[in-house]
């Protein structure tokens, strides 16, 4: 994804597109896993960390990321597949490798849905599975 596509993207969320913002999506946009806060920072040496994590807020309350809770290195960020800028619909599971510790996008598995009881409002989900990657459990 060129500077142009970048900022187009940016702009039909509602973001503004600055240069760090540009830098941290196509960061985002090469990434082949869901990536942390400290792989960015790895890549982009540019731009510190705080104004990274502002980028991926900012991101996320404009429904353009999303994160995924878990694993044993914590939050990580992932692009929205997402054609509804007020919400994600881009919701599926992930699956953390206990071996080689990567995040995978289960994107054609389908979420399960849950029965909240009454009174209960979801706003947001989170599937991770654990266990062993083909690549790892054929070492």
């Amino acid at each position: 994804m060129n500077e142009s596509q970048c900022s187009e993207l940016l702009e039909e969320h509602g973001i503004k597109p600055t240069a760090n913002r540009i830098v941290v999506l196509k960061e985002l946009v090469k990434a082949l896993h869901p990536i942390t806060l400290s792989e960015l920072e790895y890549k982009i040496l540019s731009i510190d960390k705080s104004n990274i994590f502002r980028a991926l807020t900012l991101f996320r309350e404009h429904h353009l990321v999303h994160v995924i809770e878990g694993g044993s290195e914590g939050v990580r960020y992932e692009l929205c597949h997402s054609h509804d800028h007020d919400h994600d619909e881009d919701i599926h599971p992930h699956f953390y490798c206990e071996a080689c510790q990567k995040t995978y996008c289960l994107d054609y598995t389908e979420v399960p849905e849950v029965q909240l009881p009454k009174g209960f409002e979801q706003k947001s989900s989170n599937l991770m599975i654990k266990g062993i990657c083909p690549d790892c459990q054929s070492k």
